[in-house]
């Protein structure tokens, strides 16, 4: 899907190319990572927001109950790391959203195409149909408990689960994604309601001590 917005020209070492940004307000200080404008700022709060909306996206679909479903290996509602270290999530039932680093959408499509099953299998790059961030902290489900009437007590929603609900009165896919000993949320929603669903995280986290944690930061090796 092409990116809707209107790609401003950024000047690189070979010259103008595309400069690809978030649906979200980029807070300062930026740097341009694999052609996409990205937060830097850092923070060691307790309780972290980092927008990853550049990060590939993969949509695909088939038999809930059928051979590529047996291959993936994982179910709906529950999500896990592959050996690319790719996350794959069971968004629903016969619906899986896989999460890459920048730019690995086309090798992810690829690598699911391989997967030879007799049944049809629809592959999608959502990347730019989708905004994506990450709530950290021990205090995240506290945070998301006061916008979204699901339980996300440990004993509920342990890590590696996934399921979609209303967030903020937002469709939002929520992935639980620990990381570092840390509870931390992956939320993902139509492209269009991302601002929106970002600010509503920052208003009820400013009684939270939330703070913006930087693209790198967030995306860094556990």
């Amino acid at each position: 899907m092409a990116d809707p917005d209107p790609t401003p020209p950024a000047r690189g070492a070979g010259g103008l190319s595309p400069l690809a940004r978030s649906p979200l307000p980029t807070v300062a200080p930026t740097v341009v990572v694999n052609g996409w404008e990205v937060t830097e700022r850092t923070s060691d709060a307790a309780l972290r927001l980092a927008d990853l909306s550049p990060l590939a996206k993969v949509h695909v679909r088939a038999r809930e109950d059928g051979p590529f479903a047996g291959a993936i290996g994982v179910r709906f509602l529950h999500a896990a790391r592959d050996e690319n270290d790719v996350l794959v999530t069971g968004s629903g039932p016969g619906e899986w959203t896989l999460f890459g680093s920048i730019g690995a959408a086309t090798d992810i499509m690829t690598r699911i195409a391989d997967v030879h099953v007799d049944e049809r299998v629809t592959i999608v790059d959502i990347t730019h149909g989708r905004a994506l961030v990450r709530l950290t902290g021990h205090t995240s489900g506290e945070l998301l408990a006061q916008l979204c009437a699901i339980d996300l007590d440990d004993r509920v929603t342990p890590n590696g689960s996934c399921l979609r609900s209303s967030v903020a009165r937002v469709v939002t896919d929520i992935v639980r994604d620990d990381r570092g000993g840390e509870p931390s949320f992956l939320l993902h929603c139509e492209r269009s309601s991302g601002a929106y669903l970002a600010a509503r995280l920052t208003e009820v986290g400013d009684l939270h001590d939330l703070d913006i944690e930087g693209f790198t930061a967030a995306t860094a090796t556990r």
